[in-house]
């Protein structure tokens, strides 16, 4: 009997010891460390730019347009070629306004003769008056047709010039250096004065670059105008339609007069030089503005911020515990970011497995690297 109620006790210990140790709350819970990947944050050269949609102008474009009718007697060019100040490019039948002009010429010769002949009549009654050996009536009438002379030979004169005008605008020349277009008329092509369209003359070295920013950046760029910026200055870049980078840089030539009210925008125009032609007016571009804030900045990877009601965040780590520190962000530059405030450049940020942590976080962590900025 004795013997079977110590096997009761020992069966009864066994029980309790089990209970006990199927007991949670006796177990204490150890939360694992989470791995993360982390860098050294440090100042970078951060050298980037703003992006802006342009298109290439030609600084000075004329339309050439008939001034005088008559049909098209010479084309004197070669289409899409550069063509320079004062050169031949058009004529238009000019047989009429050359004898036009001529005769004009003759008229001028002839009333100035008559002036003379009428200016000696003229002296010499005045000279008989002086000793009383004429009539007043005949000095009066020379003097009448002294005036009436005159202004035949103005009149003359006028229509000289007018016949001149007409015989020059007969023949068409370039108005200045640059690159003509598609003729819009073909030899015996008749002419309307002031509507048909003969062709489209540009200039072509330097062109300009017209884009729009925003009205917010309307004093960056006053004080870019004002800079005196350099030919070898990189402030301004322009990128190709194929992608390319256009190997001379910019300076700023005009900033509209007024903002647009709709938009809130204002145009800017850059004049870059264009010796090889390689830019063409009508062309779509991409102008590129250094950043404000280029230069020795903290820049990190976007992937190690964290967004919390508009709000950024990065974790840094100390004690081997993951602290969460709001930081102000800047601009993006490719996959990165600039950091304006929350960091001073000596920490060491997690940027990967952020999603995981929070305040407090025990981590672990390989041994920090330098910090690796994407392109």
């Amino acid at each position: 009997m004795h013997r079977i109620f110590n096997i009761i006790i020992c069966f009864g210990l066994i029980a309790g010891l089990l209970s006990c140790s199927g007991n949670p709350a006796n177990k204490k819970t150890e939360v694992p460390a989470i791995p993360v990947t982390v860098s050294n944050v440090r100042l970078v050269k951060a050298v980037f730019y703003n992006s802006y949609p342009g298109n290439i102008t030609a600084l000075k474009e004329v339309e050439l347009r008939g001034q005088v009718s008559g049909y098209i007697t010479g084309i004197y060019f070669t289409e899409g070629k550069e063509v320079h100040s004062g050169e031949k490019l058009y004529e238009i039948d000019r047989r009429k306004y050359e004898a036009t002009y001529k005769e004009a010429q003759s008229n001028v010769k002839i009333a100035e003769d008559n002036l003379e002949k009428v200016q000696r009549d003229a002296n010499r009654y005045t000279d008989l008056a002086k000793q009383d050996a004429v009539a007043k009536q005949l000095l009066d009438n020379s003097m009448t047709d002294l005036n009436n002379t005159r202004q035949q030979v103005d009149a003359a004169n006028s229509e000289l010039v007018k016949a001149k005008t007409d015989f020059d605008y007969s023949l068409i020349n370039a108005p200045f250096d640059g690159t003509i277009g598609f003729s819009g008329v073909r030899l015996g092509t008749l002419i309307t004065p002031g509507q048909t369209l003969l062709n489209t003359v540009s200039s072509d070295d330097p062109m300009g670059v017209d884009f729009e920013i925003s009205e917010t950046e309307l004093s960056r760029f006053r004080q870019l105008e004002n800079a005196g910026i350099s030919t070898n200055d990189t402030t301004f870049k322009i990128t190709l339609p194929d992608n390319s980078t256009y190997p001379f840089f910019g300076k700023i030539s005009v900033i509209d007069r007024a903002v647009d009210p709709l938009t809130g925008t204002i145009r800017v125009r850059i004049t870059v030089p264009n010796h090889e032609k390689i830019l063409k007016a009508g062309m779509s571009c991409k102008v590129l503005v250094l950043n404000a804030y280029a230069g020795e900045q903290i820049v990190i990877p976007l992937e190690s911020v964290l967004e919390q009601l508009s709000e950024y965040f990065v974790y840094i780590i100390k004690d081997n515990k993951a602290q969460q520190v709001k930081v102000s962000l800047g601009p993006r530059v490719n996959a990165n970011v600039i950091v304006l405030r929350g960091l001073k450049g000596d920490e060491t940020i997690v940027i990967d497995g952020i999603q995981k942590l929070h305040d407090g976080s025990e981590i672990t962590i390989a041994q920090p690297q330098k910090q690796q900025l994407h392109n």
